[in-house]
């Protein structure tokens, strides 16, 4: 844990229970400060009294005694309109924050010899990957590294603070909303496409909460930003103009004269002006597709800024082994491949699973986004059959009518099933079966992560039923 002890001796409202909340007023009360926690979730709280976090309604109390609100990035801040803890806090001068910013406080205030590294990574897609890969290449080079933010482990549960450690901080916009001290020597920044727009109201505002990764960078620091969508192109463009630190361009598609790309499987390397191969992707099995290329060039570019050698970063990526639920290979039954892709909440996401695959057998549905699955229509051609699952069956069938053949799968049980029959009676050589749902999870399970483990465990309920039992980890 990371004892936060500025309000040592203060009063400090933590609102909102999971993961990060907890966090946050368990390093509230071991740096010294009386924590007043509350959710309006009966469990949540009885949860945190459990944990021994001290629980009191906040709502009914004097709201000029509290030194700040500690509030869940999953809690509304302005858009549609923010939530009745935040008005009370701003009404009352209440400055209002969130775990990273405490952690930026943290680092802020030790001598700079103490300083441990910190790398960012936000995008709409593919900064999970992309930190865990940092990560991987920093533990191999020997690194010190703890893994953090909006993966794994909350930020202020990691380890006390010390020099030598590199913290690799994965950042949603959520949390860079409520973050503002917060120094990276290296930030990067994948991608932008259109996503919680109901949290943010338009893309300018998502825009904008996304750039604030690059705030307070200087001289000695690197910005790290892709360059294939309009959005972070303009950015890009414009924090090289202004000069205050120093800026990598990376792309999965285009040459690029002074940065990192990936062009035809090969990572190469133009930061200098003199373009150079460092990375083969065929040699690194776990970072198919070209989405997954964008997140190795921001790897590289991120983990080479901080010295670390260009033939340890290629050993490196060839034994990542990928993240649970995006891509993630499941099994092979009599043939058919089950791949689980549950993490593409959306459809730019699941177009980046679709165009690795010549022909999927694709469960989809859930909650969809702004948009639907519209944008995946150059996939459709692609698809032996869609099994539709959740609140957006109706929607998607809709969109795929005349393009794609349908099932109204309803449940995932089901659409593995269903899939795995068809998939299996094909008689194509290593059919896919691909769990890319392009949506939300919430209206059928818990997370994403939920519906992921659902899946694998509906594969292997087939897998122990097949009657060759020949499958395995593929």
């Amino acid at each position: 844990m990371i004892p936060i002890t500025e309000f040592k001796g203060r009063d400090v409202a933590v609102f909102g229970l999971a993961r990060t909340g907890l966090a946050a007023a368990r390093a509230l009360v071991a740096g010294g400060a009386r924590v007043h926690a509350w959710d309006d979730n009966d469990a949540s709280r009885a949860k945190a009294e459990a944990a021994g976090v001290p629980v009191s309604d906040i709502n009914s109390r004097d709201w000029r005694s509290f030194a700040a609100l500690i509030l869940s990035p999953g809690v509304p801040l302005t858009f549609p309109e923010p939530h009745r803890v935040v008005t009370l806090a701003e009404a009352t001068g209440v400055p209002v924050m969130g775990d990273i910013e405490l952690f930026a406080r943290a680092v802020n205030a030790l001598p700079p010899a103490q300083r441990p590294k910190l790398i960012g990574v936000t995008g709409t897609n593919g900064k999970s990957t992309t930190s865990a890969l940092i990560a991987h290449i920093l533990k191999a080079a020997g690194k010190d590294v703890r893994l953090g933010g909006n993966i794994g482990d909350a930020l202020l549960e990691q380890p006390p603070l010390h020099a030598g450690a590199y913290y690799v901080i994965e950042l949603s916009s959520f949390q860079l909303d409520l973050t503002s001290s917060l120094r990276l020597d290296v930030a990067v920044w994948l991608n932008t496409t259109p996503d919680h727009l109901d949290r943010h109201g338009d893309m300018n505002a998502y825009v904008a909460a996304k750039k604030r990764i690059f705030l307070n960078q200087g001289a000695g620091d690197w910005a790290i930003i892709g360059v294939d969508d309009a959005y972070c192109a303009r950015v890009c463009t414009d924090l090289t103009r202004a000069g205050v630190q120093h800026v990598a361009p990376i792309s999965s598609g285009q040459a690029l004269g002074r940065g990192v790309a990936a062009l035809n499987g090969k990572v190469i390397d133009a930061r200098s002006g003199r373009a150079e191969i460092v990375v083969d992707l065929a040699q690194a099995p776990a970072l198919a597709g070209k989405h997954n290329a964008q997140n190795a060039v921001a790897a590289f570019a991120a983990t080479s800024a901080l010295g670390v050698d260009a033939r340890v970063i290629a050993q490196a990526m060839a034994t990542f082994p990928g993240l649970p639920h995006r891509l993630e290979r499941v099994a092979s039954i009599e043939g058919v491949r089950f791949i689980n892709d549950s993490k593409a909440t959306n459809a730019n996401a699941a177009a980046q699973a679709l165009a690795v695959y010549p022909r999927v057998y694709w469960i989809a549905g859930g909650v969809a986004k702004d948009g639907g699955i519209d944008e995946l229509a150059p996939f459709f051609p692609r698809m032996a059959k869609a099994y539709l699952i959740g609140q957006s069956a109706g929607e998607f069938s809709d969109t795929l009518r005349g393009k794609a053949p349908v099932t109204m799968a309803g449940n995932l049980e089901a659409a593995v099933k269903l899939a795995f029959n068809d998939a299996k009676a094909s008689g194509e050589p290593h059919p896919v079966v691909l769990l890319s749902p392009a949506c939300a999870s919430f209206d059928q399970f818990k997370s994403y992560e939920d519906r992921g483990d659902q899946f694998r465990k509906y594969v292997t309920a087939l897998q122990a039923s097949s009657p060759a039992r020949n499958g395995g980890a593929v």
